[in-house]
């Protein structure tokens, strides 16, 4: 169902058009796109929205004016949860953790000249590692440090490695969030063992 609306009452001067997806979180999603729920989101605030289940989850499709990404997303978070569905909004359907190939493909550039990069054959050298799946021959790199390398070496547009901060600490502080409420004690146990 799409609910875009080309007048929409939050734009102003300085906004730009802003494209990416929310997620809500299975448990609180509705079962089926009704009416109301489409007329619920449309009046909080979410006209700019393309509403579906994806895989069995509810997913936002939005093209927001704002002047910022972190903005536009924030807002869009707001409209959801002002609609009162009793709905979480789960992430920003966004991957922090890439591949060579994911990487290659975000900044247009081909396989191996990331590849060179990574391995200090070209480039500045002190490309950041990967941080997870280090022994399974298949590594995932971190997009929001591979990005802030990229900006640093003029490789990237400031703004690029900005809005990969942006998602990864909006996205962080939403699955802390969930954590917390599905099982506040672990949470609370292990913040007391980390500090």
């Amino acid at each position: 169902m799409n609910m875009k609306n080309k007048n929409h009452e939050n734009r102003n001067d300085c906004a730009r058009e802003h494209e990416f997806a929310l997620i809500v979180s299975r448990q609180d999603a509705p079962n089926e796109l009704t009416e109301e729920v489409e007329a619920a989101l449309f009046e909080a605030g979410c006209d700019d929205a393309t509403l579906s289940i994806q895989r069995g989850l509810f997913y936002l499709e939005f093209s927001r004016q704002a002047p910022s990404l972190q903005a536009a997303i924030l807002s869009a978070i707001a409209a959801v949860r002002k609609a009162g569905l009793g709905l979480m909004v789960w992430r920003v359907d966004e991957c922090d953790l890439v591949t060579p190939s994911e990487i290659a493909r975000r900044i247009d550039r081909s396989r191996q000249l990331i590849h060179q990069y990574m391995t200090g054959q070209r480039g500045p050298g002190k490309f950041p590692p990967p941080v997870c799946h280090l022994t399974e021959g298949s590594p995932l790199w971190a997009w929001c440090a591979v990005s802030h390398w990229l900006v640093t070496n003029d490789l990237l547009r400031p703004e690029e490695g900005w809005n990969a901060q942006v998602v990864a600490a909006i996205n962080n502080w939403l699955e802390s969030a969930i954590q917390k409420a599905q099982n506040p004690k672990l949470v609370k146990e292990i913040a007391g063992s980390l500090r």
